[in-house]
């Protein structure tokens, strides 16, 4: 039987202007993501999204604005039974944000990945200028950061023609 799936995410930027990603290795795959998750059955959206990123990476984190929900038709990633369709928000965090990242791709311990059938996460900060698409591995998260900073680019384009 076919379900929806809802999932929620997180756009968390540092004072650098980085944005959070989270490498996953999931079933022998290797997925790089925006954090956040399943949203459960009697749970609201934003109360998911604050639940997700405190069992991830252990911030309390304020939701901000809604960015993006899927408006196309999208196939699970992890099985081809499942719709997904999946919100986005903006989140913060206090200053300083205490997490522990990693510094390149996909960066586990031989332990986290032994198991080709096991789930393993770690958290790295991409620079928001140098992100793209193509840096993340899921449809909707390429969908939503190229929305993303293609109204960046028109928000900057408006504001220069205005000077």
């Amino acid at each position: 039987m076919a379900l929806f799936n809802v999932r929620v995410y997180g756009l968390l930027f540092d004072r650098y202007n980085r944005l959070l990603v989270s490498d996953e290795f999931i079933r022998g795959n290797f997925y790089t993501k925006l954090p956040g998750g399943g949203l459960e059955i009697g749970e609201g959206t934003r109360d998911c999204l604050k639940r997700e990123f405190m069992e991830e990476t252990g911030l309390e984190v304020t939701v901000g604005e809604h960015l993006y929900t899927t408006d196309f038709f999208q196939i699970s990633a992890f099985n081809n039974k499942d719709q997904i369709i999946s919100i986005y928000y903006s989140v913060t965090a206090s200053d300083p944000i205490d997490i522990k990242t990693q510094t390149q791709p996909f960066q586990f311990t031989p332990d986290q990945i032994a198991d080709p059938d096991g789930e393993s996460e770690v958290f790295r900060w991409i620079e928001w200028d140098s992100l793209s698409e193509n840096d993340m591995s899921l449809p909707i998260d390429k969908v939503v950061i190229g929305l993303i900073k293609k109204n960046q680019s028109l928000k900057k384009g408006k504001h220069h023609n205005s000077l």
